[in-house]
């Protein structure tokens, strides 16, 4: 087994070292770097790369890796290489935004450029310095601000190896959607390199759900790829339960006023239920919102205000909801299988219901 070189760092297998890569300087004329660990077993074996915070307030993906580069997992039986990321877009994160100060989406403009703007150099360092090392991606991401994901798995409808990445992962949903040029999903197509997009909770908030299922997810794609001894009976189970979607669709405000959810994520949706309802605030009228197609509830916005026009419920479509809905409660079962000294602090979302 080889040593593994980034730009200059050199990395021998069975040592783990967190990497610093100069990216540019900010306007402040402090220093962007792009900090990642780079694990290594003592064995040969593929490399992983996982990506979190490529937008700056996806903060659940830092926490997942966090908690990954700690696990016990990567202390026994471990081969071949993880390099974990767990803050991509470094400037926006200090923002607390999704974007870069320059207002772009760094998420758009893959494979980037050396002597491009900011972000452009960004993508450059993942694409050409560390997307080569890899055999497999998995890029952590979540909602917007004030809009929740189910946990869920984007992938290529077309793309064999990333959906067994997806299968491995053993996500609660799994939907199949077309690539953006600029992403860089993109460009780890482009490269050749199998990807899985995990989507789930919302923006500048930590859940417990969503990190949980992100963990064991990018702990089980490790097993699968014979980084890790196999548990097939526990990943066998998963994979049975995952629900796979081929379309989605937003149901929309169709007035103005006060929004009011009335249905969970992961919920069976029917023709025609009531999902929640707009009411003005002056207390004129009341109006429901209907579901137009059947399908699972996957993603809601948590903003109680919507214009006319507002994205308020992201719907899967699948041919039987409730067995669906069904498979999907499955899906969480197992998440006590995680060791306790693995599964850190619990984060709570309620502040009515927290506990010391």
């Amino acid at each position: 087994m080889s040593d593994m070189e980034i730009q200059g760092q050199v990395i021998k297998p069975g040592e783990r070292k967190l990497v610093r890569i100069k990216v540019g300087v900010l306007t402040t004329h402090e220093p962007v770097t792009l900090r990642c660990w780079v694990i290594r077993g003592k064995q040969e074996g593929p490399t992983l790369m996982v990506t979190g915070c490529l937008h700056g307030d996806e903060i659940n993906g830092a926490e997942i890796i966090r908690r990954l580069i700690n696990s016990s997992s990567l202390r026994r039986g471990f081969k071949g290489t993880l390099i974990a990321v767990p803050i991509v877009n470094v400037p926006a994160y200090s923002n607390r935004s999704r974007y870069l100060p320059d207002r772009r989406d760094l998420n758009r403009v893959f494979p980037g450029s050396p002597k491009g703007s900011l972000g452009g150099r960004l993508a450059h360092i993942l694409t050409s310095d560390l997307l080569p090392l890899c055999n497999a991606v998995v890029d952590l991401h979540t909602g917007a601000v004030n809009r929740a994901n189910l946990p869920q798995i984007r992938v290529t409808a077309d793309d064999e190896q990333s959906l067994e990445l997806a299968t491995a992962f053993g996500p609660p949903v799994t939907l199949l959607s077309a690539v953006r040029e600029g992403t860089f999903r993109s460009a780890c197509n482009a490269a050749g390199v199998p990807v899985i997009l995990y989507e789930s909770g919302e923006a500048l908030r930590l859940d417990t759900a969503s990190i949980r299922f992100g963990k064991r997810g990018v702990l089980t794609v490790m097993r699968h790829l014979g980084m890790l001894p196999k548990r097939a009976a526990a990943a066998r189970k998963r994979a049975a339960n995952a629900v796979l979607c081929g379309k989605s669709y937003w149901e929309r405000a169709q007035i103005g006023g006060l929004f009011t959810p009335r249905m969970a994520l992961g919920r069976a949706v029917k023709e025609n239920d009531v999902l929640g309802f707009v009411a003005d605030p002056l207390g004129d009228y009341e109006e429901e919102i209907r579901a137009s197609q059947s399908g699972i509830l996957i993603g809601r916005t948590n903003e109680g205000q919507a214009d006319e026009g507002d994205a308020l419920f992201h719907i899967a479509q699948v041919k039987y909801p409730d067995r669906a809905e069904k498979r999907i409660v499955k899906s969480g079962e197992g998440l006590s299988d995680i060791a306790a000294g693995d599964d850190d602090h619990p984060v709570h979302y309620d502040p009515y219901t927290d506990v010391i």
